[in-house]
């Protein structure tokens, strides 16, 4: 005859007298959960993983809310030279933005907005390992804007020429 005692209170069972914890119900889905989690965060670890293999933090509040259409071409920079930008988008309340960087892949230290847009906001921010220029345009606007900027280092200075127009219907 077996000794199968189950003691309610240590919840340990004496089966031919060895001892056996019992397990949570949950238990297993919590360790599933942990190395699900393990590996999720192991991802994060690697640079090339993120947006454009940044090596910087890239965070998901910079890259929404863009505008559906937003075309901008390459932009190459030199030192203390100027560089045309043109930018075409639909106004559809979103951003568009320009993204540059030094040599070396990392973004300016700062950059000084020169002359504004006359119909819409401008946002000069890190997004990464890229300096990203943004335009939003008023509400209801179409037509054509301009704005200035100048980055430091290297006195790199941006005309930006924006054609905006207005959603199709």
């Amino acid at each position: 005859m077996s000794n199968n005692r189950v003691s309610p209170r240590a919840g340990v069972r004496n089966v031919e007298g060895a001892s056996i914890a019992r397990a949570a119900p949950w238990a297993g889905l919590a360790m599933t959960a942990l190395v699900l989690a393990g590996l999720v965060l192991a991802g994060c670890s690697n640079p090339e993983a993120g947006p454009a293999a940044s090596k910087l933090r890239v965070y998901a509040v910079d890259l929404a809310g863009g505008a559906k259409v937003c075309e901008v071409p390459k932009v190459n920079l030199f030192a203390g030279a100027g560089s045309e930008v043109p930018m075409k988008l639909v106004n559809d309340g979103g951003w568009c933005g320009i993204r540059m960087s030094q040599d070396g892949a990392k973004p300016f230290d700062a950059g000084l907005l020169t002359a504004r847009p006359a119909h819409g906001t401008v946002l000069i921010h890190e997004v990464g390992d890229d300096t990203r220029i943004d335009y939003t345009p008023d509400r209801g606007f179409a037509g054509n804007d301009t704005f200035a900027v100048k980055l430091i280092p290297g006195n790199v200075a941006v005309q930006v020429t924006v054609a905006v127009t207005a959603p199709s219907a």
